[in-house]
């Protein structure tokens, strides 16, 4: 499961790395972004190769839904039945995204309390999460637009702290994700795999990461765990 990640680069930055047309929405530096919050997603343009890059609600509304009640429990969409289950299975075919992301989390118990983590590529750099994306009209008649980030099964790092793990795409397989005209779902199923251990980190944060409001650099430094469960409150 990834059910909280931090995307800190500016939008700038963003549009840069992923070599997408310019974003019209405003963006901030994010370090503890949660479920049903609006998160940037890249597409593909329809007609032609371009990147798009808009803001979407994260957790995913089917178009049949009645009601948006279903979305926090769509976050995440596993790699290995997504195209066999009604909520995922034409986003799978034909509405596949990248979610962008410079880092993850992901908690620990010990004892009676969980410990969270952040896992990072690299040095702590941009990546893109594999996503899928899809369109539910409200009742009012808008266009709600929703994705779902999709899960492995964890690599050395990840599987010390939790059993699953985000998808992370490797960068020479973001224009084949993306192609909307690739509709092979056993090929595109092949880029879902867990990402390369050697290429990642982890290291313990603040307890502080626990509560939505709190939404800055903190989030994620690195700390001692004797330290974490005396800033819980700060």
């Amino acid at each position: 499961m990834c059910g909280r990640y931090r995307l800190s680069r500016r939008k700038q930055i963003i549009e840069e790395y992923f070599e997408t047309q310019p974003w019209d929405d405003d963006w901030s530096p994010r370090f503890n972004i949660a479920p049903t919050q609006p998160v940037p997603v890249i597409r593909q343009h329809p007609k032609k190769p371009v990147r798009q890059i808009s803001t979407m609600r994260w957790g995913l509304i089917p178009s049949w839904a009645k009601d948006t009640s279903g979305a926090a429990r769509m976050i995440n969409a596993r790699s290995e039945t997504a195209h066999t289950l009604p909520a995922f299975r034409e986003a799978m075919k034909l509405r596949r995204c990248l979610v962008p992301a410079d880092g993850f989390y992901e908690w620990q118990r010990r004892g009676s309390a969980k410990q969270p983590f952040c896992f990072e590529v690299g040095d702590g750099g941009l990546f893109a999460f594999a996503g899928l994306w899809e369109r539910w009209r409200d009742p009012s008649g808008q266009w709600v637009k929703s994705c779902s980030i999709l899960t492995t099964t964890p690599n050395g790092v990840t599987s010390a702290i939790h059993d699953r793990m985000p998808v992370i795409l490797e960068s020479e397989s973001y224009d084949l994700w993306l192609d909307p005209g690739m509709q092979n779902v056993a090929a595109i199923s092949e880029m879902l795999k867990p990402y390369d251990a050697k290429s990642m980190r982890s290291y313990p944060v603040s307890m502080r990461i626990n509560h939505v409001a709190n939404d800055d650099e903190e989030c994620s430094r690195h700390v001692e765990i004797a330290e974490t469960h005396s800033r819980l409150f700060e």
